[in-house]
């Protein structure tokens, strides 16, 4: 009786819609990543070259492996670690399941403190203090939040209430229903936005360096970056996409779905490059610098437009709901495996994971005030997690994950799975899809991943 449970337990929950669907897969995809991390990497990696490399990372690996973790998920209907003691009972191949589960812990464990700057400016944005062209001035206000302790773990214990809160209303209500109602009005505000970068004075020198490549300025470790970054925001390798997977309804068409997914990631990218990058040029910022980029450039655009308090507050506040859809759906990848695995209640669960990422959250909070001299292997602990995860974890999972896929798990159930058993006439396309993920993705992470960790040299 007690595995009949279990199995209900897996195989309630849904996603009620197709929209549904794919809003929830958008809102894993598309926040933080695209608006904070893409930008920054992109500034620091030399511009239009990242981007290029970045989107062939994207097809060429993101892509095929989101299309297998969505596969993978439905069939298994169960958490990521249970995925594969179902489709390969008997053995190792649960360890990419364990790899995701732990990947996506430690993610949480750093996203959680940007996200608490991310709700932090929300209220920031309120008064006048960041409304400034002055690189010194919106610099100094970054500055002063990320180097105070008490601030940096109270916004982050906010955001892990209110995600906790969303996790806990379950699947439709809570995951389906925060999402699709926000990211459309994210995606207007940032061609808003863009619209008026483009218009600054000197704004061309922006876009030709997001858009103009130099291909002197790459080297290997900015390939694997670019490698680390397709996963990161595709929330691939880190066990997001086989749960929602689970969730996806029988008749959802899972190629087209991870093909729109890529699609709107891509865009919402874009456009966050040509609202940031236009004004870094245009105020004389520099775009090499880092995980500020996002905090110190965009209330600098807001400053030069009419009703530039209104339109920072609003684009704030949508910012931080989209770290809330990625949030869930990492938050989810941990709650499910110890719901579906461990057999705990989803209340339970929920608040076990939170307080976990709160002990763990805490060391990445205070890496740029109390614990900035504590490193481990010469990093602090918010950049351990990320290099951790993006570098290594979410590469060597994507890379086991499309060689379980091909090798393992085989043609015909890919097949039959994509073409939900037939009923739909994707076999081109699922060849292809494929033959990548058989030849070309695991040999392609392999070198970059090899490479960038300078374990092997051209």
């Amino acid at each position: 009786m007690k595995d009949g449970n279990k199995e209900a337990r897996a195989t309630s929950d849904r996603f009620s819609t197709g929209l549904g669907v794919l809003m929830a897969t958008l809102g894993s995809a598309v926040g933080l990543g695209n608006i904070w991390k893409f930008p920054y990497l992109t500034g620091s990696n030399g511009g239009a070259a990242f981007l290029i490399i970045y989107i062939i990372c994207t097809i060429l690996v993101g892509y095929p492996i989101m299309i297998a973790e969505h596969a993978l998920g439905r069939k298994g209907r169960s958490d990521a670690f249970s995925t594969f003691r179902k489709l390969a009972p008997k053995s190792i191949w649960w360890i990419i399941g364990a790899m995701g589960i732990l990947a996506a812990f430690l993610i949480m464990a750093f996203y959680t403190e940007v996200a608490g700057w991310v709700f932090a400016y929300v209220f920031k944005s309120f008064g006048s203090g960041l409304l400034s062209t002055d690189p010194q001035v919106t610099t100094s206000v970054f500055t002063s939040l990320v180097t105070n302790p008490l601030q940096s773990l109270i916004w982050q214990w906010i955001v892990l209430i209110v995600v906790g809160a969303i996790i806990i209303m379950g699947v439709t209500k809570g995951i389906e229903g925060t999402t699709k109602k926000l990211l459309p009005i994210l995606a207007i505000l940032l061609i808003i936005i863009g619209i008026r970068s483009i218009t600054l004075p000197n704004s061309v020198e922006g876009l030709t360096f997001l858009f103009k490549p130099d291909f002197s300025k790459i080297t290997a470790t900015t390939i694997l970056t670019a490698l680390g970054l397709a996963f990161f925001k595709l929330s691939i390798g880190m066990g997001a996409m086989l749960t929602y997977g689970s969730y996806y309804g029988d008749n959802q068409n899972i190629p087209v779905n991870a093909a729109r997914v890529v699609a709107a990631d891509l865009t919402v990218s874009i456009l966050a490059g040509i609202a940031i990058f236009p004004a870094v040029f245009s105020f004389g910022f520099e775009p090499a610098a880092g995980t500020q980029l996002l905090f110190i450039t965009i209330p600098s655009v807001f400053a030069s437009m009419p009703f530039g308090k209104f339109f920072m507050v609003l684009f704030f506040l949508l910012t931080s709901f989209a770290a809330i859809g990625a949030m869930i759906s990492l938050v989810e990848v941990v709650v499910a495996y110890l719901v579906n695995s461990l057999g705990m209640a989803r209340n339970k669960a929920t608040f076990a994971t939170m307080g976990g990422m709160a002990v763990f959250g805490s060391l990445a909070a205070l890496s740029n005030s109390t614990l900035s001299a504590v490193k481990v292997f010469g990093f602090t602990f918010f950049d351990f997690y990320d290099f951790t995860t993006s570098n290594i974890l979410l590469p060597v999972g994507g890379l086991l994950l499309a060689i379980f896929t091909a090798w393992v798990w085989g043609w015909n159930k890919f097949n039959a799975t994509t073409s939900n058993e037939g009923a739909i006439a994707n076999a081109g396309i699922t060849r292809v899809v494929f033959t990548i993920l058989k030849f070309v993705t695991p040999i392609l992470v392999a070198i970059i991943l090899l490479t960038g960790l300078k374990i092997i040299q051209f």
